[in-house]
């Protein structure tokens, strides 16, 4: 039972939407020191300084949400697609295999997501992948679910980051990936999606998920 809890939760990490995408951003080595970072002057060229938010919201530029959500908390910060039933619950999962809180959870689809997006060289609707972000960089398929592993607790006394490491050099990138992508291909068959997409924790672990409102012009 414990073995297939375990590879459900791998799964569900996994079967975000598809995409071609890769590790991107000023990754720190102790995560993944072979992919390749993108250019600060990349991260700049999409950062627009007044995007609008779908409710006709002002934002913050891209760069100034970045900073705000590492001002005051410098946990790293799981983007996750909303809409996605084996998604969520693969956030749910992640919740209670952390019980110090280590993580934080924001939506693709929410006003911080997009704006992590674009601060980090990508388009603002790209819900091609997870992504893992933290204070120095931000992670994308295989890298990212490395990067999240090292962080849960599954059993008392049992971490997980040992076998986040020895995967990540036992297994090569490229094999990483294509098991991901061969699971994103049908995560929306498998669970099927949400009416409505996932802002925040449905009323629990309220500081674990970003406020939507660090996206606000105003804020």
């Amino acid at each position: 039972m414990q073995w297939s809890t375990s590879f459900l939760f791998i799964v569900n990490l996994a079967s975000f939407h598809v995409g071609r995408c890769r590790s991107f951003v000023l990754a720190p080595p102790r995560i993944n020191p072979r992919h390749t970072p993108i250019s600060s002057a990349t991260r700049q060229s999409v950062d627009p300084t007044n995007a609008i938010a779908s409710s006709g919201e002002k934002l913050s530029p891209p760069s100034v949400v970045l900073q705000r959500v590492f001002e005051q908390d410098t946990r790293p910060i799981i983007l996750f697609d909303g809409v996605c039933n084996l998604c969520n619950s693969a956030v749910n999962l992640a919740l209670d295999w952390d019980p110090k809180g280590k993580l934080r959870f924001s939506a693709l689809q929410s006003n911080v997501g997009r704006s992590l997006l674009q601060a980090h060289g990508r388009k603002a609707d790209d819900i091609s992948s997870i992504v893992f972000v933290t204070s120095e960089g931000a992670y994308v398929k295989s890298d990212a679910i490395l990067g999240i592993s090292q962080e849960l607790n599954p059993l008392p006394f049992v971490p997980m980051r040992p076998l986040a490491t020895l995967g990540r050099w036992v297994i090569p990138q490229f094999l990483r990936d294509l098991i991901y992508d061969g699971v994103a291909d049908n995560r929306y068959s498998i669970m099927g999606m949400r009416d409505q997409c996932r802002f925040d924790s449905d009323g629990e672990f309220t500081d674990r998920f970003v406020s939507d409102d660090l996206a606000l012009a105003d804020f």
